[in-house]
C-alpha cells in the first residue's frame, strides 16, 4: 500500500509536526510514503516514517538527492510534472497544508479517482477534512485497501 502526502516544501513548524505524525502512522500501518521528495512536509512525513521503521519514495522534480529521509529517490526531471507521476502511484492522498502544487497533486487526484483526505488544506469538494492525523491515516489507509485491486499468485508460466 502506498499513500502519497503531499503539502509545502516550506510548511509551518505546525504542518510539519502533522506530516511526521502522519508519516509515522502510515509506516505503522505497513504503508510505503510516496512524496515528492523535497523539504517541508514531504520531509516531515518521510522522517516520521524512518522514525517508525517504514519505507519512503520520492519523486523528485529534478536530478538532485532529495530529503535525507528518502528510501528510494526518483529524479523525473518533469518539474511540476512530476506530481501526476506521484499521485498515479498512490493508492490513496493525504495533503497537510498546501499551496498551488498542493492543489494541482489534489485536482490529478479527484480527476483520476484517487481518494484525497486533507488536514488544514484546500476546502475542495471530494477532499474528506479530517480533524487529526489518526483520522487521515485510518481513512487512507481502508480506502487504499478499498482501491488496489486483489493480486492472485501466479504459478508456473504465469496462470494462476
Amino acid at each position: 500500500m502506498q499513500i502519497a502526502v503531499i503539502g509545502r516544501g516550506d510548511c509551518s513548524d505546525e504542518e510539519y509536526d502533522i506530516a511526521k505524525s502522519v508519516g509515522r502512522l502510515i509506516a505503522g500501518a505497513a504503508g510505503t510514503v510516496c512524496c515528492g521528495g523535497l523539504g517541508g512536509v514531504m520531509e516531515a512525513a518521510c522522517r516520521g516514517a524512518k522514525e517508525a521503521g517504514g519505507t519512503t519514495v520520492g519523486i523528485l522534480p529534478d536530478t538532485e538527492e532529495g530529503n535525507p529521509y528518502l528510501d528510494v529517490v526518483i529524479r523525473t526531471g518533469m518539474g511540476h510534472a512530476r506530481n501526476v507521476v506521484l499521485v498515479h502511484s498512490a493508492d490513496a492522498v493525504i495533503a497537510v497544508g498546501g499551496g498551488y502544487g498542493t492543489l494541482s497533486e489534489i485536482a490529478v487526484s479527484l480527476k483520476t479517482g484517487k481518494p484525497v483526505f486533507g488536514l488544514s488544506t484546500w476546502k475542495i469538494d471530494g477532499v474528506v477534512a479530517c480533524a487529526t492525523p489518526e483520522e487521515a491515516v485510518t481513512l487512507a489507509v481502508r480506502a487504499a485497501h478499498r482501491s488496489r485491486p486483489s493480486r492472485s499468485p501466479r504459478g508456473p508460466g504465469g496462470s494462476s
